[in-house]
């Protein structure tokens, strides 16, 4: 008799989707797993994005599986190094370093329509096969530095933020910061102090809310240990408080509105001198693009090192940065804060699904996938973290843990129907695509160009409701929104 146990799944990421995905699989009985990865250690995006600073902007006690809490982090939002020991330790609780195999970048995903399995090629040549693959290398994988004429010729050293090199020493140096991100927010004010001039150069301001994140007192970590009533209830407390942000951007006239005044006020309590403030002031509606915690960036720019340039960057030199003005800023390091590009999901690898389709050309119209994880013509591929499910005001490890749960469903399902493969109905992916954009009708995302929207407009990056609808979306597959195709 087949069984979900028969099928050899491979994982495509070692970050928080693929290590949720691998638990869920083995611990219902689907153990042939192999988790691949182009990092040399299990991490993700908590391997590479090690600079200084870095930290998750979502409380930890949400910002961590539900089956693996942990009542000793330091401080609400923890730092990279905890959240990657966290994520190594869980995987190793787990056993899951024998089924990890590092330094593998996938170049091709194909399937074979005749067998109904998928061969994984590695570009150095080793290749998979297996009866279902889960691509869960996110959205925020793969860096993007904007092509600005002369980045090639720039004499110094040069990174994005998410491939830090930590030999290049910034003590005195001059330094451009290109880009205002999430990540430019935390390592700017850690840098500072240290550098000898900082430029930072903005395409817009951002909209902040405050983040003290204070040491936990011992006392407070021990009732985290030992009472695990508190700690439910302080996810349930924090779950409540980030919905709060998606209710503001849902409803940017009214709830949205306390928002900014609450946002306003913060910033104009950090932000003295008149200048600056007005450089730093976002123009566009509260709640467009990602709002940004932080009690440390803005006071950051009026230190007397830091200058915040809002020209335009028309070209980079050997020795530093042109502005539209027609300024010229001398530095001696060039640092992107240019963020991810967040709308290409796993590209450029090439994914080839029925009749040598690609999945670039399925979303030549922008990326789609039923409930986010499932794509018509793409038979037992499932994307974590997929189209259309981001969280401006939550844990994306609670959209995780809900749909690894939805992929073993289907696998379990298919094995029950003594199926070779299930693929989502092309009519109801398309239906369900229709009333999801329809959902970001009248709310904030609408309102500004962001990195949720790819070159065409289409918002392909953001959930448009809460956390918990979508819990409910996904919790029960349904077979009748499924072909289960015949051996």
């Amino acid at each position: 008799m087949n069984t979900a146990s028969d099928t050899r799944v491979v994982v495509v990421g070692a970050g928080f989707g693929g290590i949720a995905a691998a638990i869920e699989l083995r611990s219902h009985g689907i153990t042939d797993v192999v988790i691949l990865d182009s990092a040399p250690e299990i991490g993700g995006t908590w391997y590479y994005n090690a600079y200084p600073g870095a930290a998750c902007d979502v409380p930890s006690h949400l910002y961590s599986f539900s089956f693996a809490q942990r009542g000793d982090w330091s401080r609400l939002c923890s730092p990279q190094p905890e959240i990657l020991e966290y994520l190594q330790g869980v995987a190793k609780e787990y056993g899951l370093e024998e089924v990890f195999v590092p330094s593998v970048r996938v170049d091709t995903v194909r399937l074979d329509e005749d067998t109904m399995t998928w061969t994984v090629v590695a570009e150095d040549g080793r290749s998979w096969e297996a009866g279902a693959v889960v691509l869960a290398t996110g959205q925020l994988n793969t860096p993007a530095i904007p092509a600005i004429p002369g980045a090639d010729g720039f004499a110094g050293p040069q990174m994005h933020s998410a491939r830090w090199d930590h030999e290049v020493d910034l003590r005195g140096k001059r330094v451009a910061v290109v880009g205002t991100g999430a990540s430019a927010v935390q390592f700017v004010p850690a840098i500072a102090p240290e550098v000898g001039k900082m430029t930072i150069f903005q395409r817009s301001g951002n909209w902040f809310f405050p983040r003290k994140n204070r040491y936990y007192p011992p006392a407070l970590r021990r009732v985290f240990r030992r009472a695990p009533g508190v700690m439910r209830f302080r996810r349930f407390f924090l779950k409540g408080y980030l919905e709060s942000l998606t209710i503001m951007i849902r409803h940017p006239n009214t709830v949205g509105r306390l928002g900014r005044i609450y946002s306003t006020l913060f910033m104009r309590r950090q932000l003295r001198d008149p200048e600056v403030r007005r450089k730093a002031w976002p123009d566009y509606t509260f709640g467009c693009k990602r709002i940004l915690f932080s009690s440390h960036y803005l006071p950051a720019l009026e230190r007397e090192n830091v200058e915040l340039v809002t020209d335009r960057v028309t070209g980079i030199e050997a020795d530093g940065v042109r502005t539209e003005d027609g300024r010229h800023h001398p530095v001696d390091v060039l640092i992107w804060g240019t963020g991810f590009k967040t709308t290409e999901f796993m590209f450029p690898m090439d994914v080839v699904g029925r009749a040598g389709r690609t999945l670039q050309e399925e979303w030549s119209e922008g990326a789609h996938a039923h409930l986010g994880m499932t794509v018509p013509g793409f038979p037992s591929l499932f994307v974590l973290y997929g189209p259309n499910t981001n969280t401006s005001g939550g844990s994306i490890i609670v959209f995780l843990e809900a749909q690894v749960a939805y992929v073993r469903q289907a696998l379990e399902e298919t094995a029950r129907r003594r199926a070779a493969a299930v693929e989502v109905r092309r009519d109801v992916e398309q239906a369900s695509d229709r009333r999801l954009q329809a959902a970001f009708e009248g709310t904030a995302w609408t309102q500004c160009d962001s990195w949720y929207r790819d070159e065409s407009g289409r918002i392909v990056a953001n959930w448009p409701k809460y956390m918990e609808q979508y819990v409910r979306a996904v919790s029960r597959l349904d077979p009748t929104e499924y072909d289960f195709v015949s051996r």
